[in-house]
Order: structure tokens, then C-alpha cells, then sequence
């Protein structure tokens, strides 16, 4: 694993992906204390002031537990990106992720109190923009994504980046067990995404609707479409039907708009559940605590499958 997040405080190395909507204070906080880096989206808020809120507050209940990280918008429609950094600035997150954009606006920011910026990326050309544009680490997400999704394999995509690139890698995309992250290290990724399995939480910000949905559905009630933000995105089925769209006959994507502070009003984003592939997996709502420590067990019996075959020293 990268020196980066080779952390005491670390007890897998996963991020709880930053989700649009759903990933918010007591999601950060209870991922943190169990163990794992808990990550949320800073247009979840709102208002400048209360991104201001949730990230004093985040700071002050994961003193101790494992980093947090925040996730920002850089595509040059977010008017709200230069009010963000300077909240970046003054609470010090451990880790940036950005997205949508290049990494370069928040990279000289960061380093300047000594955190990392790792830039999500859907493709290995972007990837090697993100390197020339001085991110520390790259977020690659990979087909079967929640959210905004990916197209490539997640061990292609692996495989290619390490061609240039020896930074710290997460990998994202399906892995809702801990025989996925274990996978994912093997392949030569550092740290997964992992945002499906904290969906069904009661520290997520999803409505219960969206909680139960999540834990009913299985693989082949998602569709990828780009006809709801204007990025390809995996959403599910019945929350499609359930707005009035049809699953068979997508809009046409729309102009990207990604302002932090844009209101809510008409937007379909704002009605629409997303899942990963990792689905099926759920099966009932639990605390992040508990899923944490079935992570960590998965984790380890994947580990002891791969001693028994000789893949790593006992």
C-alpha cells in the first residue's frame, strides 16, 4: 500500500465514496470511527455556511479516528468552487478528491497544509491529465460505478495507469464486499470506493424509500444514461418509472450544470436514485459500524484464500 494511506488509524483501506445528496456529517463521522475514511460531496451543502458547519464539525468528531476527505466539484460551471477552497483551506481536510474538472485548482491549496489530492477520473487519457495537472493520487472509477460511472474494467484500468504512474490509486466500482477490496490491492490499486454498500445506512442522508430500494434491487434494475445530468450515470429502474421516465426511451442528455449552490427546483437529479452493480449485495439497512465489520472479516478470509495459494507470504 502507498505510504499515503498506510495510516494507524486506518483499518481498511476504503473510502466511503463520496455520494451526490446522500454522503453528509453523520455518514463521514460514523465511517471515520470505524475505521475506514469517510468522504462526502461538498455541494451536499447547500450554502457556503453550512458547508462551513458540517466541516467544523466533522473535524472536531474525527479527531483521533480515521482522515476524512472532502470531494469537489472543479468543472468551470461551479461558481461555488473558489468559496469551497477556502473552507478546504481553513479545515484541513487529509484528502481532496476532485471531480468533473482538473485537479489543478485545488492541488496548490492542499499541499499548502500538507494534504492530498487525488483526482477522479473515467478514463486513462484523463488520468494522465490529472498526473500532468500534480495530483497526488487518482480515484478511478470503473464500470459498475454508482453515480457518475466509468466504461473500463477495473484491472485494465489498473493495469494501464501503473504503465506511468506509481502515486497512490483508488479503485471504485462494484466492490461492495471485502473480497473486493482484497481484489482490488491484488491488482495493484491501494484503496477502493466503496459507496452502494453505505446507501442503506441510517447515518446516509437517503430517504428510507431509497434505502429500501437499494436493499430490493438487484443488478438488472440499473440502466447507465447520461440523459439525467449530461455525464453518464448508473441509475436505478423503479426510481426511474417512478419520476415519469422511461427506462427504454432516455432524454437526451442535457447541458452539464454542476454550480454547488444552483437551487434543487426542476432539476431531475434531485429526484433520481442512483446504485452500483455491487447492489444485489444489500440486503438490509445497517449501521456503518456493522458493515465495517463485515468488511473487515470478508477481507480477511479473501486474504487467507489468497496465503492458501501461495499469492502472498504468510
Amino acid at each position: 500500500m502507498h505510504p499515503a494511506l498506510q495510516l494507524p488509524s486506518l483499518r481498511l483501506p476504503v473510502f466511503a465514496a463520496p455520494m451526490f445528496l446522500i454522503s453528509g456529517p453523520d455518514l463521514v463521522i460514523a465511517a471515520c470511527k470505524a475505521g475506514i475514511i469517510g468522504a462526502f460531496p461538498t455541494p451536499n451543502a447547500r450554502s457556503i455556511d453550512k458547508l462551513d458547519e458540517w466541516m467544523t464539525r466533522i473535524a472536531r468528531e474525527t479527531a483521533g479516528a480515521a482522515p476524512w476527505c472532502a470531494n469537489l466539484v472543479t468543472h468551470r460551471s461551479n461558481a461555488r468552487l473558489p468559496e469551497d477552497l477556502a473552507l478546504v483551506a481553513k479545515h484541513r481536510p487529509p484528502f481532496v478528491v476532485t471531480a468533473l474538472g482538473s485537479p489543478k485548482p485545488a492541488v496548490a491549496v492542499v499541499e499548502g497544509y500538507g494534504g492530498k489530492v487525488f483526482a477522479d477520473v473515467t478514463t486513462v487519457a484523463l488520468a494522465r491529465k490529472a498526473v500532468a495537472a500534480g495530483a497526488h493520487g487518482l480515484a478511478c472509477i470503473c464500470a459498475g460505478a454508482g453515480g457518475h460511472t466509468g466504461a473500463l474494467s477495473p484491472f485494465a484500468f489498473v493495469s494501464a495507469v501503473r504503465e506511468f504512474f506509481d502515486g497512490p490509486v483508488i479503485i471504485g466500482g462494484g466492490i461492495t464486499d471485502g473480497a473486493g477490496v482484497a481484489g482490488a490491492l491484488a491488482a495493484g490499486a491501494d484503496a477502493v470506493y466503496m459507496g452502494t454498500r453505505f446507501i442503506a445506512t441510517p447515518e446516509s442522508m437517503a430517504p428510507q424509500a431509497y434505502r429500501d430500494m437499494v436493499v430490493e434491487a438487484q443488478i438488472e434494475d440499473l440502466l447507465v444514461s447520461a440523459g439525467i445530468t449530461g455525464t453518464p450515470a448508473s441509475w436505478l429502474k423503479p426510481s426511474l418509472v417512478a419520476n415519469g421516465l422511461d427506462p427504454d426511451n432516455m432524454p437526451d442528455a442535457p447541458n452539464r450544470a454542476y454550480d454547488s449552490g444552483q437551487s434543487f427546483k426542476g432539476k431531475r437529479w434531485a429526484d433520481v436514485w442512483s446504485a452500483g452493480q455491487g447492489v444485489g449485495a444489500v440486503r438490509e439497512v445497517e449501521p456503518v459500524a456493522r458493515v465495517v465489520d463485515r468488511l473487515e472479516n470478508e477481507f480477511r478470509a479473501a486474504r487467507s484464500r489468497l496465503m492458501a495459494f501461495g499469492a502472498v507470504e504468510a
